[in-house]
This record gives structure tokens, C-alpha cells and sequence, in this order.
């Protein structure tokens, strides 16, 4: 998510119970565990995100 940080004016990280998470993008679900029932897929969170945002990561320095 670093690689954000330009386009993130804030980040949350609201606990669950039961491993459970979801990934927000404003109001819009980007990624749902309990929906999917499935963990995420190596880099599968930060490019539904990126798609989600409609930006590219910037690259590191």
C-alpha cells in the first residue's frame, strides 16, 4: 500500500472477528473474504485497488 501513499488521504484497518476481512475503496468493496470465501491471491488485493482507484502504484524510491 506504500506505493499509494500519494493517492491515500486515509487508510483503516477495522478489526473482524473470525480472520474475516474486506478491502473498501470509498464506500465500494474491492475485496471480501466472507464473500468470496477464499483468501486473496498473492497481489490480487492491491490490483483489484489500484483498478478500483483507476490508478497505477507509484514506484518506489
Amino acid at each position: 500500500m506504500e506505493n499509494f501513499t500519494p493517492a491515500i488521504e486515509t487508510l483503516k484497518m477495522i478489526p473482524s472477528g473470525g480472520g474475516l476481512f474486506e478491502v473498501l475503496a470509498d464506500d465500494t468493496v474491492v475485496f471480501s473474504k466472507k464473500a468470496l470465501d477464499r483468501h486473496a491471491e498473492e497481489g490480487e488485493v492491491l490490483s483489484l485497488f489500484s483498478e478500483a482507484i483507476g490508478l497505477e502504484p507509484a514506484p518506489r524510491a
